[in-house]
This record gives structure tokens, C-alpha cells and sequence, in this order.
């Protein structure tokens, strides 16, 4: 019997909505590890201070402080981290908005509120692509 534990995938959930946090654990937490800031400088800071990239980042763009536009471009800025997957996770629902996150390079754009089998599918779909 083989004793090597199974890492699962990480995930970084960048959202200053703690219910969101909660609610995004407990629908993804059998299948990855779900790692939490509450804001763009804690998320910059944890990103920068660790050794482990997670293969995806949910961001989410309305933040007290900064915007989750402008934490895409800081963390693609960064040499270490600009080939890491990043979904934009959000309650904006305007294809401006959409095709704005396309063209700036983000892999998806995941709309609240949300499905479980649908996140799950998006998030497989993200992380395969590797």
C-alpha cells in the first residue's frame, strides 16, 4: 500500500468578503487548499513571502484597498508570479468588465453568485490546462 499523501492543488482566494471565504472552503475543500487574504497588500505580501505559488488565484475586484484590477497588475508585475493562473471572481456581470479581464490576461471570469459544480468545473478546467 502506497503511504505517499496526495498534495492537492492550491488556491488563493483574494476576497474581503469573509462569508465568501467560508462559502468558497466549504464547496472546494475536498478537492484543494484554499488559502485567504482579505486584501490586495495581504495577498501581495503573502505572495511574496512564500515559497509555494498556488496554481490559481480567485480575485475578486471590489476591494477596500486596492481594486482588484489594479492586484492583477501588481502581482503580473512580478517576475516570480506573472505565469500564475488568475481568475477574476466577482459580483460584476457587465461584459465590459469581462472582456477588460480577458485582455488583461486573466484565465476566467467567475460571476457571484455561483454553482458548486460550476466553480469545481471552472477551477479542474483552469488547473488542467497545465
Amino acid at each position: 500500500m502506497n503511504n505517499e499523501k496526495i498534495e492537492k492543488k492550491k488556491i488563493l482566494l483574494v476576497d474581503d468578503d469573509e462569508i465568501q471565504h467560508a462559502i468558497v472552503e466549504k464547496m472546494i475543500c475536498d478537492e484543494y487548499d484554499l488559502l485567504k487574504t482579505t486584501s490586495g497588500d495581504e495577498a501581495l505580501k503573502y505572495l511574496c513571502s512564500r515559497d509555494c505559488i498556488p496554481d490559481l488565484i480567485l480575485l475578486d475586484i471590489f476591494m477596500p484597498d486596492m481594486n482588484g484590477w489594479e492586484i492583477f497588475s501588481r502581482i503580473k508585475a512580478i517576475s516570480l508570479l506573472k505565469n500564475v493562473h488568475i481568475a477574476f471572481f466577482t459580483s460584476l456581470h457587465e461584459p465590459e468588465d469581462e472582456k477588460r479581464a480577458y485582455e488583461m490576461g486573466a484565465v476566467d471570469f467567475i460571476t457571484k453568485p455561483y454553482k458548486r459544480e460550476d466553480l469545481l468545473k471552472r477551477i479542474k478546467n483552469i488547473i488542467e490546462k497545465d
